[in-house]
């Protein structure tokens, strides 16, 4: 039997996302079409084998569970984000 167990953080903490897209797309012009004015930390991590794609470090304030959740599903749902990690 599987349980799943919610993460026990304190919050307000800062979280980080792993963003991986296509390197034709702006990922700066991205993540703040999803984060709008949110203060956030963007840092590039690597660049995919053949080079097509590139993997990005987004730190951000979360204020709670909820906060952070809704953060993850709006990156993801985004079209030019192929994965959130």
């Amino acid at each position: 039997m599987e349980t799943t167990q919610e993460l026990q953080l304190d919050y307000p903490c800062h979280w980080e996302y792993k963003l991986i897209l296509s390197i034709e797309h702006d990922v700066n012009v991205i993540v703040k079409e999803v984060l709008l004015e949110r203060l956030h930390d963007l840092r590039k991590s690597q660049n995919s084998t053949k080079g097509n794609y590139a993997s990005y470090t987004l730190k951000v304030l979360v204020h709670n569970a909820d906060d952070r959740k809704m953060l993850y599903h709006s990156l993801k749902a985004h079209q030019h984000i192929k994965f959130v990690l």
